[in-house]
């Protein structure tokens, strides 16, 4: 079989730690040239040395993807290290959900994930953008989510971003046919990313969880309580229909995979959930 991540070279944002450094060392391992990116100087080297150990190609250059000038250097440093960019994962997120009535609370990390998850991902585009239209051919993954599908209570700016990122990626999907191949990630909830962190109102996950607010609860007990039992060992299993939250590794695996496509082929949009789970989309 073909190999299509083999001598790609992927840019990575977010890498520093979670699903981020999941996709770069899967990438690595499938012989991509790796260009690592995040904010966390520590972590970033961390995930670049973990490549390296295992003795995969990558280079590695803290950015601040709110930070326009910073994501073109970032961009500029890909091609002086490896002459090209095929690929442009923008990952680099934040999901702080609150209600409006939370506003004073919120109100900065409300900022902070407007200019994360849309102006990082536009900065992303445009950083690439020139470089991949005179390459004749690259692919920007743009990491988004079920919760940017409807508006749903407790997640009014994190909804927005992901809503924008949606459009923003059609939009360039249309303007770049035939030169630039557009992925549009959505997964449902993936606690082990990290992303759970940003919360600022715990309550206000009953938008996404709606009926299935309850039943979520007493699930969670399960999986992540301390006992074994068939139902957690089942809930836990992705080989099991009963699978109920994806782990990071799962959802790392489906980016592999729309990059792991002819230059013909493009994977538009692809909504990755856990046949068991209660999210509501």
């Amino acid at each position: 079989m073909t190999d299509h991540v083999e001598g790609k070279v992927v840019v990575v944002t977010g890498a520093a730690s979670g699903f981020g450094r999941l996709v770069a060392q899967m990438v690595a391992a499938r012989g991509a040239m790796v260009v690592a990116a995040d904010i966390d100087a520590e972590g970033l080297a961390a995930t670049a040395g973990s490549i390296t150990a295992a003795g995969g190609t990558v280079v590695h250059r803290r950015t601040d993807v709110t930070d326009r000038a910073d994501v073109f250097g970032l961009a500029a440093f890909a091609v002086e290290s490896f002459g090209a960019i095929d690929v442009m994962v923008n990952n680099a997120g934040t999901m702080p959900l609150a209600f409006f009535a939370d506003h004073t609370r919120a109100a900065d990390a409300w900022d902070r994930c407007i200019d994360i998850n849309f102006r990082g991902v536009l900065n992303g585009i445009m950083a690439v953008h020139d470089q991949m239209i005179a390459q004749g051919r690259g692919q920007v993954i743009n990491i988004s989510s079920i919760y940017g599908n409807t508006p749903v209570a407790g997640s009014a700016v994190y909804t927005a971003t992901k809503a924008a990122v949606n459009v923003l990626s059609e939009t360039l999907r249309i303007e770049s046919q035939g030169k630039i191949k557009v992925t549009v990630v959505k997964p449902t909830g993936v606690p082990g990313t990290n992303l759970g962190s940003g919360i600022v109102n715990g309550d206000a996950m009953v938008g996404i969880l709606g009926q299935n607010a309850a039943s979520f609860g007493e699930k969670a007990a399960v999986v992540w309580g301390p006992d074994d039992s068939p139902e957690k060992a089942a809930m836990t299993d992705p080989e099991n229909i009963a699978y109920w939250a994806i782990a990071p590794e799962e959802l790392a695996t489906q980016v592999v995979y729309v990059i792991d496509q002819p230059w013909g082929i493009s994977i538009s949009d692809i909504t990755v959930r856990a046949s068991g789970d209660q999210y509501l989309s």
